[in-house]
């Protein structure tokens, strides 16, 4: 009796020694930064994977710590390992920001242990590469620091170099010339916001601004948000209540996402201004701290700002 139980077991032991023995497809890719964009990464557990970024990382937020864990230390800034922590399938987004101000959106996707599509690939290494211009291209969102390109062939026509840049870079260069800002506090806020020049082309408005760490702690700043909100009438006479949209930016700068006690940063945003809003609507720069997401700076900005000179064309 003994004997016919013992041979079904030695038959099924090498079975599941081949199957847990099996290859796993991997995935290697290097894609351009483009904030606009989502990457998709497949995980699995018992796997992690490696994502490389151009500069120093100075930011990592994790949408759900309780499913995947995403390491990041000082000794390789360049460097972020995510893998998933429970055995069951699972989802999350992950945000990685740099020194620069550049950033990357993931979203995390894990099928489980022993489930789902065996077929699907496993991104072991994902290397982001910058897209630098000096104008706009979509891609870029922030750039390091407002220094003019060389001079092609000796040429030493400073006003060529001038034309190169966009109307963006010319702004966030005199943004970061401004001695002395007027700094606006901000209730149990680390950081104080300054606004400076705001312009208008058509229906696009690029709104300049400065932010101060006024704490004895280093801050991180996330990419900038711009709000519009106001009061709508709910049905049934349920009284009134707040609504608000954000609204889509074309393209951003940003000196630094880390400041360090006393740090300045400085930026400019450029998003498309609606063409009218109701009485109850306004509109807001949006400014958040990467631990107090939830609870944002909000500064009211004018819908109808200066139109842009000749010398901003």
């Amino acid at each position: 009796m003994k004997f016919r139980w013992f041979i079904p077991i030695a038959l099924l032991l090498p079975l599941r020694l081949s199957a847990a023995d099996s290859p796993v497809g991997a995935r290697v890719a290097t894609i351009t930064i483009n904030p606009r964009e989502i990457t998709v990464l497949h995980l699995r557990p018992e796997f992690e994977t490696t994502i490389r970024m151009p500069e120093e990382i100075t930011s990592v937020i994790l949408g759900s710590p309780g499913d995947f864990k995403a390491e990041h230390n000082e000794g390789e800034p360049y460097y972020v390992y995510v893998k998933p922590i429970t055995n069951a399938p699972a989802q999350s987004n992950l945000l990685i920001a740099t020194k620069s101000g550049q950033h990357v959106t993931l979203e995390l996707v894990s099928d489980g242990a022993g489930i789902g599509d065996k077929t699907q690939p496993l991104d072991f290494l994902i290397e982001y590469r910058s897209a630098r211009s000096f104008l706009i291209d979509g891609d870029l969102r922030a750039i390091p620091s407002p220094t003019v390109a060389k001079k092609e062939h000796g040429s030493s026509d400073a006003r060529t170099e001038t034309a190169r840049m966009s109307n963006l870079d010319l702004e966030f260069i005199e943004q970061q010339k401004v001695n002395s800002p007027k700094w606006t506090k901000w209730q149990d806020k680390q950081i104080e916001t300054s606004i400076g020049d705001i312009r208008q082309w058509s229906n696009q408005t690029a709104i300049s601004y400065s932010i101060l760490n006024k704490s004895s702690e280093p801050v991180e700043i996330v990419p900038p948000q711009i709000q519009i909100a106001g009061r709508k009438m709910k049905k049934k006479k349920e009284g009134k209540g707040i609504i608000s949209d954000q609204l889509e930016i074309r393209d951003y700068r940003l000196s630094t996402t880390r400041l360090e006690p006393g740090a300045r940063a400085d930026g400019v945003v450029f998003f498309d201004r609606p063409n009218f809003k109701q009485s109850t609507e306004k509109l807001f720069l949006q400014i958040a701290q990467a631990d107090q997401v939830d609870r944002p700076v909000l500064i009211r900005l004018p819908f109808t700002p200066p139109i842009a000179g000749d010398d901003k064309q």
